[in-house]
């Protein structure tokens, strides 16, 4: 009889916590308040100093990438050049992600991002120095940005997972979107900026421009203090956690199909952006300063959906978010890509960026809360994969099509098939959804690792979670 009475006195206070926790739910948010909740990752000083350095140096990385572009159709005036930089660029991603993700996990992060940063800085002096000199060719951007490429495969994975070094877990999810607009805030930025020097006084000056951005981020990065979590260092080969991190993706549902979704989409849909330069020349008859406007375009509608996403606390929902978003992006494509008309397709080309974005950032934000701290690099080393690792490919074969069929015809097709995939994944939400849950339940009672067990009994893994779950949505 003692035992029923502790049982019942255990769920009325489970049921306590639940009601405290959905009056905080439900409770009408003040604007103060909304606007706390949306920069609350801020709080911390590490990713003050990381958000102020990233904003500069992103708007640099942007003006490289616009003047980049135009550069290499300028000298040439080939698309299938443009998708091959593209490709160049981008392959390397695809290749030694997996060991950079390794690296991610085994090493100290903070000094690999700085180790990362720093020699995107001199791979950006090389470009700068080359063109204001006047001796660039295709073959040296090419390898210049197949460095880059090298470079980003061992950046990615170790910044991402960074992110929760400098907030926890408790604030990751807010760090994501708070990081993914600062990128599309200098996307806005950089290529209008970028589209204004290059008619200016031309690309090499965009290069440099870029270089000395990177000091702002590698000063904020050397400010830091920040204590190391422990890593695999000592627990086996490098080859091993490879091989355990391709295992872990291939067997939780839920990560895999959020993975060959995003995958899809970079490979059919995102090399829009590297047929840029054509629609902006051939198609609405304008010139680096249109172009610029164009991809500014799209940054305004990413930086949108990436500030929707801040004021979010937490993943419920964010499945159907991503399937309505890759569908969206899709179908904003196919009609970006029959405008004739330059204002009309900058229109057009808010919807493209806010679900491009809002895609990627719930993709990496519902990945991160399905995975333990030590397979954390691993597995964005496969999102990276999937997201940039695919494009290489896309841009190739847009460029080697666009050659054949045009441009227009090109992203149109890559439309329909982005909102085929949205489809299929919608249609396996149900068991998405469950599997997905207790991926994350699981993640947020054992705080994230691995090997810690959940050893109490099913009421006390239950009064955990709410506990947990409470001060989350009060903070």
């Amino acid at each position: 009889m003692s035992q029923n009475d502790e049982i019942r006195r255990e769920l009325k206070t489970i049921e306590s916590d639940l009601a405290e926790v959905k009056e905080e739910f439900t409770a009408p948010a003040s604007p103060r308040s909304r606007v706390a909740t949306a920069v609350r990752a801020l709080r911390h000083r590490n990713f003050q100093l990381f958000f102020a350095g990233q904003l500069i140096s992103l708007v640099g990385t942007w003006m490289q990438t616009v003047a980049q572009s135009w550069l290499v159709y300028r000298l040439t005036g080939s698309t299938l050049l443009l998708g091959t930089v593209g490709f160049a660029s981008q392959i390397p991603v695809f290749l030694v992600a997996p060991i950079g993700g390794t690296v991610a996990d085994r090493a100290n992060r903070h000094r690999v991002v700085i180790a990362t940063q720093t020699a995107s800085m001199v791979l950006a002096f090389i470009l700068a120095g080359l063109t204001l000199t006047h001796r660039i060719q295709v073959w040296q951007i090419m390898v210049l940005a197949a460095g880059l490429g090298l470079v980003n495969a061992f950046d990615i994975p170790a910044r991402q997972a960074f992110l929760m070094d400098m907030v926890g877990r408790e604030d990751l999810m807010n760090a994501i979107a708070l990081n993914s607009s600062m990128f599309n805030g200098a996307r806005i930025l950089g290529p209008a900026v970028a589209g204004i020097v290059v008619a200016w006084v031309g690309e090499g000056w965009c290069f440099f421009a870029n270089a000395v951005s990177y000091i702002a981020v590698i000063a904020g990065l050397l400010m830091m203090k920040i204590k190391h979590p422990a890593n695999l260092a000592n627990q086996g080969s490098a080859v091993e956690h490879i091989v355990e991190g391709f295992r872990f993706v291939l067997d939780k549902a839920p990560i895999r199909s959020i993975l060959l979704l995003l995958g899809l989409v970079s490979l059919v849909g995102m090399p829009y952006s590297v047929l840029m330069p054509v629609f902006a020349s051939q198609i609405l008859h304008g010139g680096a300063r249109e172009l610029g406007m164009l991809m500014g375009a799209t940054g305004v509608g990413a930086l949108l959906g990436a500030l929707s996403l801040a004021t979010r606390v937490g993943v419920r929902g964010l499945g159907r978010l991503i399937a309505m978003c890759a569908g969206g992006f899709g179908a904003s494509l196919i009609l970006f890509s029959f405008s004739r008309y330059f204002w009309l397709s900058m229109l057009l080309l808010l919807p493209v960026g806010f679900t491009m974005m809002v895609q990627m950032a719930s993709s990496n934000t519902l990945l991160q809360s399905m995975v333990p701290d030590q397979m954390r690099g691993r597995v964005i080393a496969v999102y990276s994969m999937m997201f940039m690792g695919m494009a290489p490919f896309g841009a190739f074969f847009a460029g080697a099509i666009a050659h054949r069929i045009g441009a227009p015809w090109t992203v149109a097709i890559g439309g329909i098939a982005c909102i085929a995939g949205a489809i299929v994944f919608g249609l396996d939400l149900p068991n998405f959804r469950a599997k997905a849950r207790e991926l994350v339940l699981a993640q947020g009672m054992t705080a994230g690792s691995p090997s810690q067990e959940m050893t109490s009994g099913g009421l006390s893994s239950l009064r955990s979670a709410v506990s947990c779950l409470g001060p989350k949505v009060r903070d």
